[in-house]
C-alpha cells in the first residue's frame, strides 16, 4: 500500500511559564491510501496535538520537531503558502469545536464556496451549486436556502454538519476529522459516518478519526492506535483491539465499554487513577502508576513501541494476556 501520511520521530511541546510540556513524545506511524485509523484515549493523551501538529496548526507556544510527510513532502518546516496549498484541498481536519471553528461575519455559502473557487478553479456559479449539493448530503434540511445565512443561525450539531461539508467539500486525499459526531444525535451521526465510509471507497480517500467514541472506531476503521501521555500503547487492527488487547491500558478501554451481545455483564470496569502530569512523567511505564499488573522492570524502565505479531505492536514489558483474559508475564 502507499502511505498517504508518514510520521517519523513526531514531538510536540508548548512552552508555559511553568516550564515545557511534553505533549507528543517521538511518535511514528502511517496512514495508507484508502484507509481509516482510529485514535483513541483519554482528554490530554495528545491524540488532537499529534494532528494539530500535521496541519501545521499548533499554538504559537507550540513546537513540533520530527518528520511529518504528506504524499512524500516535508511538513515540518514547510513556508506558509506552500503549506496553504495543501491545507483545505489536498489535506483537511474536522475540529473539535463548530462553535469557535466557523467565522461568524461570513455567510455559509462564503466559507464553503471559498475553498472550491481558490483550491479547484470553480466559477462563484459552480462553487454554490457544488455547496448546496454537500450541504444536502450532510443532512442539512432546505440547503439552497441555508446556504446564505451566518453561522449564529444554525443549532450546534447543524454547524458540525457545516464543518463537515466543508471538509470533505474538496474531496482531500487524508481527511483528519476530530470527535466529528461529538454534536449530532445518533441517527445524523450514522448518516454522516455513512457518507465517510462512502467517499473513502469511492475515491481512495484516507481518514484520521480522532474520538472517545469506540463504537464509531468499530464502525469505521481498519485499524487502532491507542495513545496515552502523549505515545501510542498499542495499535493494531480493529478487531484484535476490540476482541484480544494486549495492553492493559487497552483492555481497560475495552473493559468500559457497555456491551449489548452480554446482557448478564452490567458491571463496567473503570481505570482507576488518573493520567500522569506530562511535565513530570514516571521513569519507567507512563501508566505504572495505573495498572494492575505493574512489577519492577515496569518502574525502572521504560517500554519502547515494539511488534509481537503480524500487524500488531504495544508498549509494555508483559507477555500479554491469554484467551481466558489471564497475564502473561
Amino acid at each position: 500500500m502507499t502511505s498517504v501520511l508518514a510520521v517519523k520521530d513526531l514531538a510536540v511541546s508548548f512552552a508555559t511559564p511553568e516550564g515545557a510540556v511534553a505533549a507528543v513524545d517521538g511518535v511514528s506511524f502511517s496512514v495508507e491510501k484508502g484507509e481509516c485509523v482510529g485514535i483513541v484515549g483519554e482528554s490530554g493523551s495528545g491524540k488532537s496535538q499529534t494532528f494539530m501538529a500535521v496541519m501545521g496548526l499548533l499554538a504559537t507556544n507550540g513546537k513540533a520537531t520530527g518528520s511529518i510527510k504528506f504524499q512524500d513532502q516535508e511538513l515540518v518546516g514547510m513556508k506558509i503558502d506552500k503549506l496553504n496549498k495543501i491545507r483545505g484541498s489536498k489535506m483537511c481536519m474536522i475540529f473539535q469545536d463548530p462553535m469557535t471553528s466557523l467565522t461568524p461575519h461570513l455567510k455559509i455559502s462564503r466559507q464553503l464556496t471559498e475553498v472550491l473557487v481558490l483550491h479547484k478553479g470553480m466559477s462563484e456559479r459552480d462553487a454554490r451549486a457544488k455547496a448546496v449539493q454537500m450541504l444536502d448530503r450532510v443532512k442539512i434540511p432546505d440547503a439552497k436556502r441555508r446556504l446564505d445565512q451566518y453561522p449564529h443561525e444554525f443549532s450546534g450539531g447543524m454547524r458540525q454538519r457545516v464543518m463537515i461539508a466543508m471538509a470533505l467539500i474538496c474531496e482531500p486525499q487524508l481527511l483528519i476529522a476530530d470527535e466529528p459526531s461529538t454534536a449530532l444525535d445518533v441517527t445524523v451521526q450514522a448518516q454522516i459516518l455513512e457518507l465517510m465510509q462512502e467517499l473513502r471507497s469511492q475515491g481512495d480517500m484516507s481518514i484520521v478519526m480522532i474520538t472517545h467514541d469506540l463504537g464509531v472506531v468499530a464502525g469505521l476503521c481498519n485499524r487502532v492506535m491507542v495513545m496515552y501521555a502523549g505515545a501510542f500503547c498499542e495499535t493494531a487492527g480493529v478487531d484484535d483491539i476490540f476482541h484480544d488487547p494486549q495492553h492493559p491500558y487497552a483492555r481497560g478501554l475495552v473493559g468500559s465499554i457497555p456491551r449489548l451481545d452480554r446482557p448478564g455483564e452490567a458491571r463496567l470496569t473503570a481505570i482507576r487513577g488518573q493520567p500522569p502530569n506530562l511535565q513530570h512523567l514516571p521513569m519507567g511505564c507512563t501508566f505504572q502508576e495505573r495498572c494492575d499488573f505493574v512489577f519492577e522492570r515496569c518502574i525502572a524502565e521504560r517500554p519502547a513501541l515494539s511488534t509481537f505479531a503480524p500487524e500488531r505492536a504495544k508498549a509494555c514489558h508483559l507477555k500479554g494476556f491469554d484467551k481466558e483474559g489471564k497475564v502473561v508475564r
